[in-house]
């Protein structure tokens, strides 16, 4: 890693954070400078939004394109039918071809935020495309046959798993062939000589750039990024509420915004040089800032994140919510809005936390409530045995635990 580096792109992504390790970075460097490389980074259609975790390599391929390059963004309609048992202890569902569709449409809303896709300047694939037509046979002989069982069965992901002695699938087992395979067509499709991902993806990346080496004769090499955890120990991209969703749809820019307002103070600077394009310079002054004055980083992240996602309105916009919420114990425009039918009031306070998703469950209810966390229409509440009635809601209830998880409760 003792590089220092020729190209914008390997400068800009080591300086703010971005890499972890690669296969060979003189000579990626060295390509970089020459002209537009092509890389891509591989979205298997798990879910119907990709979530803050992802965001991370989203922000990889936005770096990789401003610095003169094509991305990639490489839907995995044909792998999501098999699904990566990478550092899993079980297998994935398995999706039918309309859900796993379903979720592709969900999943590109996303990307047009960060990417420009106009005039080639990146691509959306889909690996559907050279999966489902494959013939098994022919694949056996002519790409199985560049695999050996003793090196994959080697790989940390799997190997992790069989150590446990939990149950690998064959069907698993195919996997980082397969996705060694879309590598190896992509070069000979669209010249694309770099895959990225993040280091849980090592060993499959390798497999590829090894395929195409085998294969072809042709150097192409791999990237990626760190594992990130939140300094307090969480994955990034959970909550105790559940996933960081991107999509609109499944989290409001409202809780979007929230979510970055709420980052621990020592991980401010790091995630400013990771999730905006703030100069690093900049990043560390915030990063820096001590005591309640942290707080102007907290809001400059969650306002550029957020800006970068959903708009510069809906950053302002939330930005005012919270505010008004925190500041002056008001309502606010943007709060999460949940409704009741009228035939289902009314509730006790107990089920109102649950309806709201506010708490997992009613003796974290109990629990709020004896510890004074609970608060209706800015009002503490004491009595777990109190009934909510549509004359109690009228025109909108505001229900608030703690200072940072509120919903607007409306009768529909």
């Amino acid at each position: 890693m003792a590089l220092t580096p020729k190209s914008d792109f390997l400068r800009v992504i080591i300086e703010r954070g971005f890499l972890a390790d690669a296969t060979d970075l003189t000579a990626l460097d060295d390509a970089l400078i020459e002209g537009p490389v092509t890389a891509y980074i591989g979205y298997d259609a798990t879910a119907a939004s990709l979530h803050v975790g992802h965001l991370l390599n989203i922000m990889l391929l936005r770096w990789f394109q401003k610095t003169g390059n094509r991305p990639i963004t490489l839907m995995g309609g044909g792998t999501t039918k098999v699904g990566d048992p990478s550092f899993r202890s079980d297998e994935r569902p398995l999706l039918g071809p309309e859900q796993i569709q379903s979720n592709i449409d969900g999943m590109q809303q996303v990307f047009a935020r960060y990417l420009d896709y106009g005039d080639g300047k990146a691509m959306m694939l889909n690996n559907a495309e050279w999966l489902d037509g494959l013939n098994y046979l022919d694949f056996l002989r002519d790409i199985g046959r560049h695999f050996s069982v003793n090196r994959m069965l080697s790989f940390e992901s799997v190997k992790s798993r069989l150590d446990r002695e939990q149950s690998l699938s064959f069907l698993e087992f195919n996997y980082m062939i397969l996705q060694a395979y879309d590598f190896l067509e992509q070069y000979r499709r669209y010249d694309c000589r770099l895959q990225m991902g993040g280091s849980d993806q090592w060993g499959n990346i390798v497999n590829g750039v090894d395929l195409t080496r085998r294969v072809l004769d042709k150097e192409v090499w791999g990237l990626t990024t760190p594992l990130l955890t939140t300094s307090d120990g969480r994955k990034m991209g959970k909550s105790q509420g559940g996933a960081i969703w991107l999509n609109g749809d499944m989290l409001s820019p409202y809780e979007f915004w929230q979510f970055w307002r709420n980052t621990t103070d020592a991980d401010v600077g790091r995630f400013l040089k990771l999730y905006t394009e703030l100069p690093v310079d900049e990043c560390d002054r915030l990063g820096a800032l001590q005591g309640s004055e942290i707080n102007e980083g907290k809001i400059r992240l969650a306002n550029e994140v957020t800006t970068l996602l959903h708009g510069a309105e809906a950053a302002a916009s939330a930005e005012a919510t919270a505010r008004e919420v925190f500041e002056q114990g008001g309502a606010g425009g943007d709060l999460e809005i949940v409704t009741i039918g009228a035939d289902a009031l009314p509730v006790s306070v107990i089920q109102l936390l649950s309806q709201t998703g506010i708490t997992a469950s009613g003796k974290e209810a109990k629990r709020l409530i004896a510890e004074g966390g609970l608060r209706l229409n800015n009002d503490p509440v004491s009595d777990p045995q109190v009934q909510v009635d549509a004359g109690m809601i009228g025109d909108g209830l505001k229900v608030s635990v703690g200072k940072k998880k509120h919903r607007m409760v409306r009768v529909g």
